[in-house]
């Protein structure tokens, strides 16, 4: 499809839809941009809704991702739902919405992002939260205040990044907490070994972590909620979080023709966004990329990336001639003070992932280290907790390689 687009509809107004907009805007694109969003807010940025969001008391904190004065001439369509896509045979969709509507376009940009998962009974009772939007963070921030103010406990259940970000702020406001991991530390599936440094950071903070436990409901009495492990323990609480990681939003494309891999799990794009079906793209948490490095599609539900490839994508659709090139997967955490932070894929690497090989200054033990993975003796990957300035140093000399792989469709 060459033709150049007349009205880009983008379905989902969080940083990826806003990012693809603002970039359609920047190279060039003079026709009609429509957002739609689940949400009744303009977009604004989420990493702090587990961190300086929640230790705030202000009643609003700067969350906006929109620049002072910034107009993109774009129609927001906020607050609707969209229900489901319908391609059209010259190219793009027509979007249907819940209430009705419909919206269509030559040129479909989909960044509904991901929703967090629910798989524990007992989510709907008062005093239990998810953490994925704004409206979640208002309402787990003022029981989490109310936590500290009477003394009694909150529970947070996940292993991820999510789980121990809230841990470490509800600790720091002054809470009493308990963070049930499904393996021995927290954050081990993302850190390997390095996840021992993590641990100590919650023990020095009071934290206290149920290890290797998995919880089979949360269920309220009549002094409160009590979670419930698969073991048969009971951890009373006032205050549950639930952070056991997201599934991408694509429920609404079931039936849309659209590749959603094997199960639903997100939208299989090429390496610039593209989707099977003509004039239509994926970008940010719903979006599974295929990376000619890794030989297979890769799902990157990261910040960093929902806010460059928004370019990559609105380059494609407008057919330019140079499309930009996509950096190596950035994330980062906050906790306890230090910064934890993780660039580039580690799976490229051809030395197991232990210290011995991999640890480049700094120790485990001491909280402060940077661990770098090589191929070939170039580095592919880097790790660091405390180390900024080492971290930075490694990320701008990342290098990309193409590797064979048995299987298409792996996740890394």
């Amino acid at each position: 499809m060459s033709t150049t687009p007349h009205h880009v509809v983008v379905v989902g107004a969080s940083l990826a839809g806003l990012s693809t907009a603002r970039a359609l805007r920047g190279q060039g694109f003079t026709g009609q941009v429509t957002v739609i969003g689940d949400e009744v807010h303009r977009p604004y940025d989420r990493p702090p809704l587990s961190k300086e969001f929640l230790a705030s008391i202000a009643d609003q904190l700067e969350l906006s991702l929109e620049a002072d004065g910034e107009d993109l001439d774009v129609t927001w369509r906020l607050g609707e739902r969209a229900s489901s896509l319908q391609h059209r045979p010259d190219g793009g969709a027509t979007i249907h919405l819940q209430d009705g509507g419909t919206v269509s376009a030559d040129r479909v940009v989909i960044a509904t992002g991901a929703s967090a998962r629910c798989g524990i009974p007992g989510l709907g009772l008062p005093g239990v939260h998810l953490l994925r939007t704004l409206d979640d963070a208002v309402r787990l921030r003022r029981d989490l205040h109310d936590a500290v103010a009477s003394g009694r406990p909150v529970v947070v259940v996940g292993g991820g990044f999510i789980g121990s970000e809230v841990a470490a702020t509800a600790s720091q406001l002054g809470c009493r907490v308990t963070l049930v991991v499904p393996d021995d530390v927290p954050l081990r599936a993302a850190l390997g070994p390095y996840a021992d440094a993590v641990a100590d950071l919650h023990a020095a903070h009071d934290v206290t972590v149920r290890a290797n436990a998995r919880v089979q409901a949360v269920r309220g009495g009549a002094a409160g909620l009590e979670v419930i492990l698969e073991s048969g323990d009971q951890i009373p609480a006032a205050t549950v979080v639930v952070g056991i990681g997201a599934v991408p939003a694509v429920g609404w494309l079931a039936d849309s023709g659209i590749d959603l891999g094997t199960g639903a799990e997100a939208v299989r794009c090429d390496e610039h966004g593209a989707t099977n079906l003509e004039g239509v793209y994926a970008v940010g948490d719903c979006a599974a990329w295929h990376s000619p490095g890794l030989g297979y599609h890769y799902q990157i539900e990261h910040w960093t990336s929902a806010k460059e490839r928004g370019a990559v994508v609105a380059a494609r659709l407008l057919d330019a001639e140079r499309i930009p090139t996509c950096r190596p997967p950035y994330v980062w955490s906050d906790l306890y003070g230090k910064k934890l932070q993780l660039a580039g894929y580690r799976d490229l690497a051809d030395h197991p992932p232990g210290p011995e090989h991999t640890l480049d200054s700094g120790s485990i033990g001491d909280g402060s280290f940077t661990a770098v993975f090589r191929r070939s003796g170039d580095p592919v990957a880097v790790l660091s907790l405390d180390q900024p300035r080492q971290f930075a140093a490694v990320r701008r000399r990342l290098v990309s390689v193409a590797v064979p792989t048995p299987a298409e469709g792996a996740s890394a």
